[in-house]
């Protein structure tokens, strides 16, 4: 059997890192804190020996963005190569009018505020007033370059030097804690008191040496037959056909931290009746050259009991099982009102590079041969896809409620009735529902508005998943169904507050529950929880000390495995007395074999 392995670092690589966690430690005190506003973006890029202009920064930092992470910091560096002399030298002498190797206050303050990225006048004179070594009103563009590009790699030397000098934030990994909202640290939650069993590992490990190893605490070595192996473990129940039947369609999105975010919603049993429930992606195909990328993605759906508040809810069950792409639960469900928490690891639903962002966009609107608007046949495609994600009962029309997710979605404001009598008045609707139609003339009168700028249509896009080429590759669409035996229930959806909360304890509690701990050799008050699904595996750490840790992880040997985190190598900052999902692991090619081989290592955070 053959296996593809993750792939291990190359000394560039190993580089590039180190020049990145510098740069990054030279602004925050560790590479798990958050980048919070614009301004610490560009102090942190400078670090890094870039010079962002503030189209850059805006490129990275859109009205959307609340936070970037360590792991989005080091793609953005991947795409913004560092400013070269030459380059520099190039663009000064297309302004060097006379070709003698300087240029006057007036030359360049007419480039710098007319073209590309517009500077005010009092920006050209701080720069003027710090290059203009002679004093003599003109400016050496030569030595200016010079020192502009000397002072960037003094940037860099200086962060790398700092780094070099503490020995514990060198002994420290690459990574960051946030790259799901299920697993958010912004959320801790406190041990749990129950009377579970913590079996300690006090066995050695070895492994072979790499750039950045270490003795191992722990390892955890598992292998996972290939799905196409196994079958189906829960068929339908007799008489099924005969069931009462409820759907319900939603979508997860990647945010702009890398988080995932979906709606929850709220499931009634009117009396207690066996459920056969799945949730599983589905596929948009009204353009059939368009492949559903989303469909690999993997999902799952966590059942809680509705408490008389949130802090009640406990687990009740949770979709373990898979029949190609549907993940199932199959039991008896109490008469009550549940929480249903959609899903999904992470390891298939990750933010693309940057680089898409240079291609050419494609076209929104354009004007008829009579000079009117019109939007093309490619948005009208993605607009009807739109509609078909968040038309959630699947009846075809847009109620007020479901508008109003798109709404909060793409705007953050909700539509009241009065606007949607507006809506009625103006776009094709039918029993107080937006249609098809409606939806579609409701956008064409946006642009209408805007004189054919496509802006605003961007950011619905964008919001909504898609890339600049009309590409749906930040989001999975996916659908809910509810079979019962003997009576109707209802489902409907929900936006809580508390939702990513929730979640993060229905998946915690799903981990500790059905497995068992292992501490941290040398730490007997950490331990790994290592869930092994038929499909999926995922490590919870707990700290039961007093203090923060600092986990190093290592899947260098796995092989044939995609970890949620992105890297093969990275570090884990766990709060004191808290617990938090370390990764999931999927498998990469899913009709392969696959090796899950894990190692720990622990040390005091600063």
């Amino acid at each position: 059997m053959s296996f593809q392995e993750s792939p291990r670092p190359s000394d560039e690589e190993e580089a590039f890192y180190m020049q990145c966690r510098a740069a990054y430690l030279a602004v925050f005190r560790s590479s798990l804190t958050n980048i919070a506003s614009k301004q610490q973006l560009c102090r942190v890029l400078q670090q890094a020996g870039r010079n962002p202009s503030h189209a850059t920064l805006n490129k990275y930092w859109t009205p959307r963005t609340s936070k970037l992470n360590f792991d989005d910091f080091c793609e953005i560096l991947k795409c913004e190569k560092k400013t070269e002399e030459t380059e520099l030298m190039r663009a000064f002498k297309k302004m060097d009018v006379n070709s003698d190797g300087y240029i006057t206050h007036s030359e360049l303050e007419k480039a710098l505020t007319t073209r590309g990225d517009k500077m005010t006048t009092e920006e050209v004179n701080t720069i003027f007033s710090l290059a203009d070594i002679n004093k003599d009103g003109k400016l050496d563009y030569s030595e200016f370059c010079r020192l502009l590009v000397s002072t960037a790699e003094q940037c860099q030397i200086a962060a790398l030097e700092r780094l070099e000098a503490d020995a514990k934030l060198k002994r420290q990994n690459f990574g960051s804690q946030s790259y799901t909202v299920q697993v958010a640290a912004t959320h801790p939650q406190p041990p749990e008191t129950s009377d579970e069993t913590l079996k300690k590992d006090s066995r050695s490990s070895s492994r072979p040496s790499s750039a950045r190893s270490r003795r191992s605490s722990l390892s955890n070595s598992i292998t996972m037959t290939s799905s196409s192996t196994k079958a189906s473990k829960i068929p339908e129940p007799s008489g099924f056909q005969e069931w009462h039947h409820s759907k319900m369609k939603g979508c997860f999105f990647l945010e702009d931290d890398g988080s995932i975010s979906s709606l929850q919603y709220q499931l009634h049993v009117p009396q207690t009746t066996n459920i056969y429930l799945t949730i599983q992606p589905f596929s948009l195909s009204l353009r059939p050259d368009k492949c559903s990328s989303w469909m690999t993605v993997d999902t799952a759906l966590f059942i809680m009991s509705a408490g008389e508040t949130k802090e009640d809810s406990t687990l009740v069950h949770f979709t373990e099982s898979k029949d190609k792409e549907t993940y199932v639960w199959k039991g008896e469900l109490n008469a009550g009102t549940y929480y249903l928490l959609p899903f999904t690891s992470g390891c298939r639903l990750k933010k693309r590079s940057k680089k898409s962002l240079s291609n050419k966009p494609v076209d929104l609107v354009y004007r008829t041969d009579t000079g009117e608007l019109d939007l093309t046949r490619d948005l009208r495609f993605a607009l009807s896809d739109i509609f078909e994600v968040i038309d959630m009962d699947g009846n075809g029309l847009l109620s007020l409620e479901e508008y109003n997710f798109f709404e909060l979605r793409t705007s953050g404001e909700k539509c009241d009735k009065d606007a949607w009598a507006v809506c009625k008045e103006n776009f094709d609707m039918r029993k107080n529902q937006l249609t098809r139609q409606g939806f579609m003339e409701l956008n064409l009168m946006e642009a209408t508005e805007k004189d054919g700028d496509p802006a605003d249509l961007w950011v619905t896009l964008e919001a909504m998943g898609y890339n600049r080429m009309l590409e749906l590759v930040e989001a999975c669409p996916f659908q809910i169904d509810v079979h019962c035996e003997g009576t109707q229930l209802s489902i409907q959806p929900l936006s809580m507050d508390s939702g990513p909360k929730l979640l993060n304890q229905a998946l915690q509690k799903s981990i500790t529950a059905r497995t068992g701990a292992k501490a941290l050799r040398g730490q007997d008050n950490v331990f790994i929880y290592t869930y092994r699904g038929e499909h999926r595996i995922t490590s919870l750490i707990a700290n039961k000390t007093n203090q923060r840790v600092t986990v190093h992880v290592n899947n260098e040997q796995s092989r044939n495995c995609s970890s949620s985190r992105g890297m093969s190598v990275f570090a884990v900052e766990v709060p004191a007395r808290t617990k938090m999902v370390c990764q999931h692991v999927l498998p990469i090619n899913e009709k392969q074999d696959w090796t899950y081989n894990c190692a720990y290592s622990c040390s005091p955070s600063l």
